[in-house]
């Protein structure tokens, strides 16, 4: 089935703080639109008042046909400890759901209730359209594709961060949405599932909303781009690539740069006329009055009438200003700018495993040999699910070897950005979370960071 999406001048906020505003935007078979901006600048947001599962401040979502189904993947993959992998796949694939409706609408059919046939065939068309009727036949295929080596009746919360991106990607691949709204698809995906997820996206028909930070996955898929430009506060969209959007959305910045201090140029010299002409006025008022014993009449109408004049031409240039067209100033694009401290000096040899071993139920990792030297930079590579993080885990001394040994060298310090920022789950508020991991800041240097 083929669908369209429109939306019409739709805003939304966060608390008191307004993300986007005026959005107008249709999606038609064959698009693929990248949703650009900032973290925080409301993607995620807009991703779910498409799907319909948040309602926007303003303005409307229209889906057509009303029938089609919308597949909404999230930005990272739900890991439920009572979720086997199958039934992972079934919710996301949304045959879950269509399986329950249509056993509902056959149990109303068996009772004999109003309606139940009309339910029933709806339901079943629903269910064949999200390719239920074949699903489990695709899914071996699709899980040997992708070399998905686990027994899909294990639990999600047992797979590695690999493994869990492999199947998400495999959830991706066995859907049959008319609509797929993705939130950073490209997230935790090797070479080889970045390249299946492009080939996905090129050959559906089914319109795609996209929201992503890669800059190369963009480039070869977007048709077009809609970006939410905290910078010009608006949302713009771009026709054409991912590059054609570079380039005009660089000449669109220069282009309202130029017309701002065009329009402070006028608006500052005219500020300082008026302030000039009145300046000439209050002169010419305080000249009138310390020379009031003049005894010529003509003398004294003469400076009244300049003074006038000038508080005349004050006015003129106070109009002037008034009507001058206002030009928003852009906001000027902060930059995120990083230095990691100088830890004390360590030993010149960092890291070492020798023969090192690790088994996690029936994966293995080794033999490891390696050894990393002071001032090396090391970039672990390979597929998901090859051991990746294992391996940092070994080398930190978070997993002990089942045989051989890995250790740390002498005065090492670890600082450590991990895969699921576990620093920070649970439901601590965020200032004090990060306060947590910096004990030695003030309360001020936190929020000032933070914000």
């Amino acid at each position: 089935m083929s669908a369209t999406l429109q939306a019409r001048q739709v805003a939304a906020a966060f608390g008191d703080r307004e993300l986007f505003s005026g959005l107008d935007l249709v999606v038609a078979p064959g698009d693929v639109v990248g949703l650009v901006g900032p973290n925080g600048a409301g993607k995620t947001t807009l991703l779910r008042i498409l799907a319909g599962l948040r309602a926007p401040e303003s303005g409307a979502v229209a889906l057509s046909p009303a029938s089609a189904q919308v597949g909404y993947l999230r930005q990272e993959v739900e890991r439920r400890s009572d979720e086997s992998v199958r039934a992972f796949l079934e919710r996301r694939t949304g045959v879950h759901d269509a399986q329950r409706a249509m056993d509902a609408t056959a149990d109303a059919l068996a009772n004999d209730e109003p309606d139940a046939a009309d339910a029933f065939t709806h339901a079943l068309e629903r269910w064949m359209a999200l390719g239920g009727a074949d699903l489990d036949a695709r899914l071996g295929v699709v899980a040997d594709d992708l070399g998905l080596a686990v027994d899909l009746g294990l639990s999600m919360t047992a797979l590695s961060g690999g493994q869990a991106a492999r199947v998400g990607l495999a959830a991706l691949l066995l859907s049959r949405f008319d609509l797929y709204l993705l939130d950073e698809p490209t997230n935790d995906l090797d070479a080889d599932g970045l390249s299946r997820l492009e080939e996905f996206v090129a050959q559906t028909q089914a319109p795609v909303v996209v929201v992503s930070h890669d800059r190369e996955f963009l480039a070869r898929t977007v048709t077009t781009v809609v970006e939410i430009d905290r910078s010009l506060q608006r949302v713009a969209t771009y026709g054409g690539s991912y590059d054609a959007y570079l380039e005009e959305r660089s000449t669109a910045r220069r282009q309202a740069r130029e017309a701002y201090e065009d329009y402070a140029g006028r608006r500052d010299a005219l500020a300082a006329r008026a302030r000039m002409q009145r300046a000439w006025m209050e002169k010419g008022v305080r000249n009138a009055r310390r020379k009031a014993t003049d005894g010529d009449k003509h003398t004294k109408h003469h400076r009244g009438e300049t003074s006038e004049k000038q508080a005349a031409k004050a006015r003129q240039t106070d109009r002037a200003i008034e009507r001058l067209e206002v030009v928003a100033e852009p906001r000027k694009e902060w930059r995120l700018q990083m230095s990691i401290a100088t830890a004390p000096r360590s030993g010149a040899v960092v890291a070492t495993a020798r023969a090192a071993v690790v088994r996690r139920g029936d994966f293995t990792l080794g033999p490891v040999d390696l050894q990393l030297d002071w001032q090396d930079r090391v970039a672990v590579t390979g597929p998901n699910g090859a051991g990746k993080s294992t391996l940092l885990a070994l080398l930190l001394g978070r997993v002990r070897p089942t045989s051989g040994a890995a250790t740390l060298g002498s005065g090492v310090q670890v600082g450590e950005v991990d895969q699921a920022r576990a620093a920070f789950e649970g439901d601590q508020p965020v200032g004090e979370a990060f306060a947590r991991e910096v004990p030695d800041w003030t309360t001020a240097d936190v929020r000032t960071l933070l914000a």
